[in-house]
């Protein structure tokens, strides 16, 4: 269904078990959304800003939202600009991390 992903997506666990290399991740979530909880090292760029933001960024970026419909969405913008962008699958819903700001 969505094949344009294919190969282009990981799971909250593999991103977990990466965080110690310090990844890049974006979260494209709205700033209340993202206030209520994130992933510690997450920047907040919200989809509506990811087309006019410039990322400077050599190394993959792990696009994460609450369920994965708008980091897809954020992926696809990404890529169009050449950005390695890979999709976090299932979003904040399935992340079992450790979160900085509010409960999930």
């Amino acid at each position: 269904m969505f094949s344009f992903l294919k190969g282009n997506s990981i799971s909250t666990t593999e991103l977990q078990q990466m965080l110690n290399s310090k990844p890049v991740v974006i979260d494209v979530r709205e700033k209340a959304e993202f206030t209520t909880g994130h992933i510690p090292s997450a920047k907040n760029i919200p989809l509506g800003k990811m087309s006019s933001y410039q990322l400077k960024e050599n190394k993959p970026v792990y696009v994460i939202c609450q369920s994965g419909m708008r980091s897809r969405q954020a992926v696809k913008k990404l890529k169009a600009k050449g950005i390695d962008a890979i999709n976090v699958k299932g979003g904040m819903s399935a992340w079992r991390g450790a979160v900085r700001g509010g409960k999930l």
